[in-house]
């Protein structure tokens, strides 16, 4: 019975998800005054948060192995802290809550690495396969065990190129 719920909402949620990131990638590359700050600030993170639950939620449902959820999420909670981080170092003095927390005062922005890219395609796929994996019977596939193996070396992947990379990773916008 818990599987059957969370089967219908974690399909329902991948197709919302991916039709808004489609959709949100086309409009700010095709209209540029609908960039803002607000938004450059609050995508990566929206991201971030829907691939942790969605990791989650099919490791609830055992679709998806605790080691390698454990491995996303906390690949993602140090970028977080990184980018918290940078945006301390770039914000000019008196730093202050309010000026630290104004999403219009942009001082940085993180270019995602190829890698990273490449990395949030295959855990999307990952995740479709997982959700498409008890209706197919494949469950204990090698080809989805296949797929976790990948999804693992690339997020390990990802993450040691944010560090070796670094500073050609982070473009400072504003310094003042």
């Amino acid at each position: 019975r818990e599987v059957k719920t969370i089967g219908h909402f974690l399909p329902n949620m991948l197709v919302m998800s991916l039709i808004k990131y489609l959709l949100d990638g086309f409009i700010a590359r095709t209209w540029a005054s609908q960039k803002s700050a607000l938004g450059s600030a609050l995508d990566p993170l929206a991201d971030k948060i829907l691939i942790s639950v969605l990791y989650v939620s099919l490791t609830c449902a055992n679709l998806i192995p605790v080691s390698l959820t454990s491995m996303i999420v906390l690949r993602d909670i140090v970028l977080i802290v990184a980018v918290f981080y940078v945006r301390y170092k770039t914000l000019s003095p008196p730093r202050t809550l309010l000026r630290y927390f104004n999403p219009c005062y942009a001082t940085a922005q993180l270019k995602p690495t190829f890698i990273s890219k490449m990395n949030t395609a295959i855990q999307l796929i990952l995740v479709a396969a997982s959700l498409a994996a008890p209706v197919f019977n494949y469950v204990d596939s090698v080809y989805l065990q296949t797929i976790w193996c990948i999804t693992a070396f690339t997020t390990a992947t990802s993450a040691y190129s944010y560090y070796h990379y670094g500073r050609k990773t982070v473009q400072v916008i504003n310094n003042k």
